[in-house]
């Protein structure tokens, strides 16, 4: 039996597709869990911005999937666009000692500066001095989460191209079938038999 190039090239990408599937069902699993065990001075900044994220492992059909994969990578893409104030938005809505663990983290105090919005004392900006000395976290922690979610939708778009060429490999695999089925019949009107 002669090896059906189609049909395998066609069973890789189902399986690069299956794998990738698979990947952001264990990243949302993954994610979840990191941000249910609560927030540690190492972790917070990475545990917000994946609460942002709105990953999940759904998907049902394949342009779905590819579709629903580019809304979150554009998504994603598009927040990192605006931020600054994104993240400005979600300091405020933190309790202190999540907004301490920040700081201590990039060793900053205070969003903007030790002034706006007031900086926590802690560790890291144990009064107004050095608050002042410090500067505001919004540097680091915008630079942090620009080059992590980066990466999240660069993912995200490489995921999408695997569920392309998937259903582009489908639409091959279809034609080739119906291609060699049509043969078959034309074969066997002639009398020639099935090849």
């Amino acid at each position: 039996m002669a090896r059906d190039s189609i049909l395998l090239t066609y069973m890789a990408m189902d399986a690069a597709f299956v794998i990738s599937g698979g990947l952001l069902l264990i990243f949302a699993l993954v994610t979840k869990a990191e941000i249910a065990s609560g927030p540690t001075a190492d972790k917070v900044a990475r545990d917000l911005l994946f609460d942002m994220c709105p990953l999940n492992g759904d998907g049902y059909l394949m342009v779905v999937c590819a579709f629903f994969t580019m809304v979150i990578g554009l998504d994603i893409w598009f927040e990192t666009l605006k931020t600054r104030e994104n993240l400005f938005v979600i300091w405020k809505k933190q309790p202190s000692t999540t907004q301490s663990l920040l700081q201590q983290e990039f060793l900053c105090c205070g969003y903007m500066n030790s002034t706006s919005p007031p900086f926590v004392v802690d560790t890291t900006c144990p009064n107004a001095l050095v608050a002042a000395a410090q500067g505001g976290c919004v540097a680091p922690l915008a630079a942090y989460a620009n080059n992590f979610l980066d990466v999240i939708f660069t993912g995200a778009f490489g995921i999408v191209g695997i569920d392309v060429l998937l259903i582009i490999m489908t639409a091959i695999l279809l034609k080739d079938r119906k291609e060699k089925e049509r043969y078959r019949h034309i074969d066997e009107k002639s009398g020639a038999g099935a090849f």
